[in-house]
């Protein structure tokens, strides 16, 4: 098959769940254990990072391997989703994937794949760790897909767990409370293995003392630690945070020292050095386009308060959501003064323009709906002046059609 061909055969055959919601997920660890040992059990061939949390493990992940790189480790780095390429997921020093490997790993493994019914999440895991264990890497950075305790990739023993802020997402899945959530959060959390916690939240400190007790783990909140202070090039403020679990995250590692210079150009380099993209990212100016993927509640609180805080003429807001997003929650988060542009990102799931159109209405939200989020950003183009400012977002889906 050729590359496309063997992306349409495994969105096709293998679900996932940000294309197909809960039929996707399959929480257990089971079958990418057995995945994992006839592949030669290649998750024990490097060391490697867990991060997990709700909102800033993303960013936390790529900031991470930024500074890894700078150090000089031969650095493998695993996220997910992907904004346009699937290869985004599976990264060596910032080098995505081949092409060459994603096809020849799946007609390698097809049959077994087929056989066994694995959900995409699992065979991209699974190939994930047989890619970084024929890279050799020094060291991966792998971030948890969904929650923690039954996610996919939490059959490594790291050297050091990250949890970053804990925010209610997924609930359908993790809890509709926040230490439930955490709970499933904490399930990242090895016997003896230290643990690094972002941020002190109070509803959910207590969770993650107690497995972390119960484990023998050390464990640290990052955001009491007396560290240094350091900038970066993404330009978020909610950044700050992430920024005090990373270098906690990267104290701890003994075997894998970094200097204060590879701290500074590893944090001042994280898009140039591991393709990130889609965080409070600029994509023009005059006038000036912001894109963030933040999707819940608490991610774009965040993002909001800081794009509130912007100089502009008026603000444009071109806005998408997938269907279970908790949009009582959500809209009346983002202000009634701004024009907006109604859009549906392009995926199974993607929430009907003129419905989100529709219930903005009941939130005092004005705009109009349009076909695609191609077409809403040119809209949003055309009606700005150069004075004004134009925000991007709801969805991860909608910003990987603007990047």
């Amino acid at each position: 098959m050729t590359y496309r061909e063997t992306l349409d055969w495994m969105f096709a055959r293998l679900p996932m769940y940000q294309q197909r919601g809960a039929s996707a997920l399959n929480a257990k660890l089971e079958t990418i254990q057995q995945f994992s040992a006839y592949l030669g059990s290649p998750h024990l061939d490097f060391k490697s990072i867990h991060v997990a949390g709700t909102n800033g493990k993303g960013s936390s992940s790529h900031m991470l391997a930024s500074v890894l790189q700078e150090a000089g480790y031969k650095t493998g780095l695993y996220t997910s989703p992907h904004l346009r390429d699937f290869r985004e997921r599976i990264r060596v020093d910032g080098r995505v994937i081949s092409e060459t490997y994603v096809i020849d790993f799946i007609a390698r493994h097809r049959d077994y794949l087929e056989a066994h019914s694995l959900s995409f999440f699992e065979l991209t895991v699974g190939m994930a760790f047989e890619y970084f264990s024929a890279e050799r890497v020094d060291i991966a950075v792998i971030e948890v897909g969904l929650g923690g305790r039954l996610d996919s990739t939490n059959i490594i023993i790291p050297e050091v767990s990250l949890i970053t802020n804990i925010g209610m997402d997924h609930m359908e899945f993790l809890g509709d409370t926040l230490p439930e959530i955490a709970a499933e959060k904490a399930g990242i959390i090895k016997p003896g293995v230290p643990v690094v916690v972002s941020e002190t939240q109070d509803e959910v400190a207590a969770v993650f003392k107690t497995v972390a007790a119960e484990r023998e783990a050390p464990l640290i909140f990052a955001d009491q630690q007396d560290s240094p202070e350091y900038s970066s090039s993404l330009g978020g403020k909610y950044q700050k945070r992430n920024m005090k679990g990373v270098v906690s995250t990267l104290g701890m590692l003994k075997e894998f020292p970094v200097s204060d210079a590879d701290m500074v150009n590893g944090l001042n380099r994280v898009a140039k050095n591991t393709g990130l993209q889609g965080r409070w990212q600029t994509l023009g100016e005059r006038p000036r386009i912001i894109c963030d993927t933040a999707h819940n509640p608490d991610g774009l609180e965040l993002v909001l308060e800081q794009l509130l805080s912007q100089d502009y003429k008026r603000l444009h807001i071109v806005l998408g959501f997938v269907k279970d997003k908790p949009l009582e929650k959500v809209l009346t988060l983002f202000p009634s003064d701004a024009a907006y542009y109604f859009a549906r990102p392009d995926i199974p799931r993607g929430l009907d323009a003129e419905i989100l159109r529709e219930k903005a209405l009941d939130y005092g939200l004005q705009g109009e709906s349009y076909s695609s989020v191609d077409s809403a950003l040119m809209a949003a183009r055309k009606a700005a002046v150069a004075e004004d400012l134009i925000f991007v977002g709801g969805s991860t889906f909608v910003v990987a059609e603007v990047v």
